[in-house]
């Protein structure tokens, strides 16, 4: 099976002849493999310990674009050798004007370049650190937008696993881009009427489903579902509904009903949907359901019908217990972004190798201090849109 990424592979002694054979005339100058694909590296725009987005100018595609550098002497093997991969050959395949767009895969000897759209306004968490919280009219825009962009995938057979508010990034009409498939998985349909299971548990313990928790076996659609209903939440109420610090709480509050807080006043069509999505996977509402929700299908002006005023919640108390006791849970082996983190090689192992992306006058982003992944394909946030503006 072909690699799904571009091979520019070069030897280590051709990389480092790069060194050796540049003189202080710029004319002598060689150029990189970026330059040689048109790409020319800006200001880095997030850093981790063993990948870095940097913006850059892409004369193909006439403006900018997000690169992500994995170095692959630091990077986990797990993530080299399940996950990019996995990565890589599932974004190649979408295209919708809600998810970030895979433009092109460069691999060389020394490091794995994703180039990718660029989104100029930061992700949804910037702006909801930075608004505290968001007013119903654009989060009911921007979680249509997530809808429709994951039904998109769910009916290709992709599912994400990894929807989370740091995900969701911003163009520059404030419209959402999904992004970071670094944990999606593709041909997920279901065959002969029969779901395919999930024995992988990733994403992020806040946004995670019941099921991922209790380390079961998942339908990662419904997985989906789940986080997109912790989206909402945080969305509208400025804080996720449930506290990952500790496992065995976790547990218990995803088992029961929804708490919500006082403030800020959110409709009770709101939050009807919110306790339909954060519900038992038996009762737990699919896509087509949240389409045709109430609050889902509101349009403003109109006046809210008789469903909008009343909270509706279909799941029982019954139906919320667990079939066993937190206490006697163990908690899954969940791959997170900081797990992979922690399984980068350390600087003083990694093998040295000249950097031939790096501009002049600029650091070597794998010499930075190593701090948590939030690498993602978005630059610094603007103001964001107010009610008229979205």
């Amino acid at each position: 099976m072909s690699s799904p990424i571009d091979s520019a592979d070069q030897s280590p002694a051709l990389e480092t002849a790069h060194a050796t054979q540049v003189g202080n005339d710029p004319k002598d100058k060689k150029p990189t493999v970026l330059e040689t694909h048109g790409y020319f590296l800006g200001k880095s725009i997030g850093t981790g310990s063993y990948a870095t987005v940097r913006m850059a100018h892409s004369e193909r595609h006439e403006g900018n674009v997000a690169i992500k550098i994995v170095s692959k002497f630091s990077a986990p093997a797990d993530y080299l050798k399940k996950f990019l991969p996995r990565e890589i050959e599932v974004v190649k395949g979408l295209r919708h004007p809600n998810l970030i767009r895979f433009l092109q895969a460069i691999e060389t000897t020394h490091r794995v370049y994703i180039i990718m759209e660029f989104a100029e306004n930061g992700s949804l968490l910037d702006i909801i650190r930075k608004d505290q919280h968001i007013d119903e009219i654009r989060s009911r825009k921007w979680f249509k937008q997530l809808t429709y962009a994951i039904e998109y995938c769910h009916d290709r057979g992709v599912v994400h696993r990894d929807i989370k508010c740091e995900n969701m990034l911003m163009d520059d009409s404030w419209n959402i881009k999904l992004s970071d498939f670094g944990f999606a998985r593709g041909h997920m349909k279901p065959k002969n009427g029969q779901p395919i299971l999930s024995e992988t548990f990733c994403g992020s313990y806040a946004y995670a489903s019941p099921e991922i928790l209790r380390g079961i076996p998942y339908q990662p659609q419904f997985a989906d579902v789940w986080s997109m209903g912790v989206v909402l939440f945080a969305m509208v109420f400025g804080r996720l509904p449930f506290d990952d610090s500790n496992y065995k709480e976790l547990i218990k509050q995803v088992s029961s009903k929804v708490v919500f807080p006082k403030d800020p006043k959110v409709s009770s069509g709101c939050k009807s949907l919110i306790n339909k999505i954060l519900a038992p996977l038996k009762s737990r509402i699919r896509l087509s359901g949240i389409k045709m929700d109430q609050w889902f299908l509101f349009e403003e002006g109109q006046a809210g019908s008789s469903k909008d005023r009343k909270s509706i919640s279909s799941v029982t108390d019954e139906e919320r217990r667990l079939s066993v006791d937190a206490d006697s849970l163990v908690p899954p082996n969940l791959i997170t972004k900081e797990e992979l983190e922690a399984k980068a090689r350390p600087r003083g192992a990694r093998r040295d190798s000249t950097d031939e992306e790096q501009p002049v006058g600029t650091q070597n982003p794998f010499d930075e201090a190593e701090q948590s992944d939030k690498g993602n394909s978005s630059g610094k946030s603007k103001k964001p849109p107010s009610k008229k503006e979205s």
